[in-house]
C-alpha cells in the first residue's frame, strides 16, 4: 500500500513552480519534490505518481518516480533528478536564436508520443472527460449536452497523450531528452494534447507567459507556426488552417476539466461566452 513519506524542505531548495505545483531540490541527492500547491487533495498526487510509474515502465524517456512525500501541509512525490537539465522553454528564452531548432525537435518528439502504444494501464482521455462532464455540475446544461454529443461522436485512439503538451514539459540534459509532468498522461486522439498547446501558443497574456514559460506571447506563436508544419508534415496553408479549425471543439471540451483540476471551481460565465460557439 502506498503511503506518504514526511520530508523536511530544509534539505530542499526551491527549484521551480508552475501553475499547480512547486518543485524542491534535495541538496545533497540527485532528486527533486514536487508539492502540490494548498487545497490539492492527497489523492491527486497519489494519481500521478502511479501514472508516471506506468509511463516509466513504459520505457518512455521520464525521470523515474521515487515515491510519495508530504511537508504536512502539501502532497507530492520526490522524482529522480536530471543534472544539468533545461526545458525547451528555457533553452528558447535563453538563446531565442534556436526557436526554430527546439520547435523541430519538439514536434518530432510529440510525433513520435503521438505514435506510440499506450500502457492498458493508462486512461483512455475521451473516457476522462466523458466523466468529467457526467459527474460534475461546473458548465451551463447546454454546454455539457453538446460537449457530452462531441465525445459520443468522436472515436478513441490507443496511442499515447502526454496529457499536458507543451515545452516546459520537456527536458534536455544535452544527451538525453525527456517527458516530465506526465500525471496526466493517457491515451487518445492526438487532438487533445495539440488544442491546448494550440491555445497556450495563441490565447495567453504576457505577464502569464512570462511567469509559466519566460517567454513573450508572439515567440509562443512563433514556436506554433514552426511546430505544426513539421508535425503534420506539410506546409500546405489550407491543410494547416483546417488543422487549427478541428482543435477548437477539442479545445472547447478540454478547458472546463483543466480549469478545474488547476483551481478546483467553475469557470467564469465570461469565458463560457467565448468558447461556446467553438462546440459544434
Amino acid at each position: 500500500m502506498l503511503s506518504y513519506e514526511t520530508i523536511d524542505l530544509n534539505d530542499y531548495t526551491h527549484s521551480g513552480e508552475g501553475g499547480t505545483a512547486i518543485s524542491y531540490k534535495h541538496k545533497t541527492k540527485n532528486t527533486l519534490a514536487k508539492l502540490y500547491n494548498p487545497g490539492f487533495e492527497a489523492d491527486r498526487a497519489v494519481g500521478e505518481f502511479l501514472t508516471a510509474r506506468t509511463v516509466f515502465e513504459m520505457g518512455i524517456p521520464t525521470p523515474e518516480p521515487i515515491r510519495l512525500v508530504t511537508d504536512g501541509e502539501r502532497f507530492g512525490a520526490e522524482y529522480a533528478f536530471i543534472p544539468g537539465k533545461r526545458s525547451f522553454t528555457r533553452i528558447i528564452s535563453e538563446e531565442p536564436d534556436r526557436l526554430e531548432e527546439i520547435s523541430l525537435a519538439f514536434a518530432r518528439y510529440t510525433r513520435e508520443l503521438h505514435s506510440t502504444k499506450a500502457d492498458p494501464r493508462l486512461r483512455s482521455y475521451k473516457q476522462v472527460l466523458q466523466d468529467f462532464y457526467k459527474e460534475k455540475d461546473l458548465v451551463p446544461a447546454d454546454y455539457k449536452e453538446r460537449a457530452l454529443r462531441f465525445l459520443e461522436q468522436i472515436p478513441d485512439a490507443p496511442t499515447c497523450l502526454h496529457g499536458d503538451l507543451q515545452i516546459g514539459n520537456i527536458i534536455t540534459d544535452g544527451q538525453r531528452t525527456l517527458w516530465i509532468d506526465v500525471g496526466e498522461f493517457s491515451h487518445g486522439l492526438p487532438e487533445w494534447d495539440n488544442s491546448v498547446l494550440w491555445t497556450i501558443c495563441h490565447n495567453m497574456d504576457k505577464n502569464r507567459a512570462n511567469f509559466l514559460f519566460h517567454l513573450e506571447p508572439e515567440t509562443l506563436t512563433k514556436h506554433w507556426d514552426i511546430f505544426l508544419p513539421a508535425y503534420l508534415g506539410t506546409t500546405d496553408q489550407q491543410t494547416l488552417g483546417n488543422y487549427c479549425r478541428r482543435l477548437l471543439p477539442f479545445y472547447a471540451v478540454k478547458v472546463p476539466y483543466v480549469f478545474d483540476m488547476a483551481y478546483h471551481t467553475r469557470m467564469p460565465d465570461i469565458a463560457f461566452q467565448k468558447i461556446t460557439p467553438l462546440l459544434p
